[in-house]
């Protein structure tokens, strides 16, 4: 296949550069590319000016606020707001819900949530783990009972990422617990405001609150609110966790962060040297380069050719498991040549690297969400062989 741009593309990607170098606010861009995580504000200010171009949901059709952009266009769209660095799209909004609700939801729920999902006026989170119930989704416990309009939601929620500055979750609920367990589910919007949601955090081991346990008493969810069938919530799911894998190689963050930590390299000194005169300090940089071009070129092949569609989803499976190797191998890099500075949280105008240690602990969760390391050499196994 040829893994050239096009003149069109190389076009489109010149756009999209001169955009964001137009648009991207200073502070935010100087924020993330010191390694600190985008705030909140961070994320919904940039969304809104992508979402002026159709880029906040780039793949959606253009009725609900998307550009219908294609593989190969929302690739370079990724790559580039990687390597600015900039706040991506919210993901639980445009690349897990938006699309279920697309293929799962009524027109009555497209046309109202999903121009709030590509604009950011709605944030959501997403509520499937559980204590208990995390790589097998499906012996959740969390429960909805049918009383007339309504369901009665009970249970708990737990790793609900962003879910203290959510303003809804999208959850799956046991709705027959006679059934077998993947057949006893459905799939509920909930608007977090609702009596009896209690939010409580989780500290993880980088010191930040990115993490939280919810909790279901007695909440009342209508039953317009139900995206797809009653009990057959799985068919939302397994089709939202394929969207989720598939855009966890983060190419673009890779050579981003790569390229922060040949700066870092260039810039400071062990006595009369610098950091990067080292050979063994070279080689490892000349190894991650070469790596993260074999993943791009992997990357390119599952999204433009036929071919590697049809090996869904063991060919997504290589894209996540060595997409998070690579951003645990840099995100640690990276900490060693922060050293002790790197456990520091500096103010926001310091010229120096940000907390770079603590963000190495974060990189650890990478192996994990998604689907874990484990589960993805599970499938690649029965893949190769049988």
């Amino acid at each position: 296949m040829d893994l050239n741009l096009s003149p069109a593309q190389e076009a489109f990607r010149d756009e999209v550069r001169t955009f964001v170098q137009q648009r991207l606010p200073h502070d935010i861009r100087q924020r993330l590319r010191l390694g600190h995580p985008p705030r909140k504000q961070d994320t919904v200010a940039w969304q809104r000016i992508l979402n002026e171009r159709g880029w906040a949901a780039p793949h959606w059709p253009r009725r609900y606020g998307g550009a219908e952009l294609g593989q190969m266009e929302r690739l370079i769209l990724m790559d580039e707001l990687y390597r600015a660095p900039a706040p991506l799209p919210q993901v639980f909004n445009v690349t897990m819900l938006g699309p279920v609700l697309m293929k799962f939801g009524t027109p009555e729920q497209c046309d109202f949530f999903l121009p709030k999902l590509a604009n950011l006026d709605l944030w959501f989170c997403q509520g499937f783990s559980e204590p208990g119930s995390g790589s097998d989704l499906a012996s959740l416990r969390t429960a909805a009972r049918r009383e007339g309009d309504d369901y009665i939601v009970n249970g708990q929620k737990i790793w609900t990422t962003t879910a203290h500055m959510a303003d809804w979750v999208f959850a799956l609920v046991r709705t027959d617990s006679q059934a077998r367990k993947q057949e006893g589910i459905s799939f509920l919007l909930i608007d977090l405001k609702t009596p009896g949601v209690t939010i409580r955090p989780i500290v993880s081991l980088d010191g930040d609150h990115h993490l939280n346990e919810v909790f279901f008493d007695e909440v009342r969810v209508p039953v317009g609110h139900l995206v797809g069938e009653e009990n057959k919530g799985w068919n939302c799911a397994k089709f939202l966790l394929g969207n989720e894998r598939t855009g966890i190689a983060n190419v673009g963050l890779c050579r981003e962060r790569l390229d922060f930590a040949r700066e870092i390299a260039e810039t400071t000194r062990d006595g009369h040297h610098r950091l990067i005169d080292s050979p063994q300090l070279r080689s490892e940089f000349a190894t991650l380069d070469a790596e993260i071009r074999a993943l791009e070129i992997t990357n390119w092949r599952f999204l433009l050719t036929d071919s590697a569609r049809e090996a869904l989803p063991s060919f997504a499976s290589v894209l996540k498991l060595k997409g998070v190797e690579l951003q645990q191998d840099i995100a640690a890099l990276l900490a060693r040549l922060a050293g002790p500075a790197g456990l520091e949280r500096r103010p926001l105008d310091d010229p120096g690297a940000g907390p770079l240690v603590p963000r190495y602990f974060y990189s650890r969760a990478a192996s994990i969400y998604g689907g874990t390391s484990e589960v993805q050499k599970d499938i690649l196994a029965k893949t190769l062989l049988g």
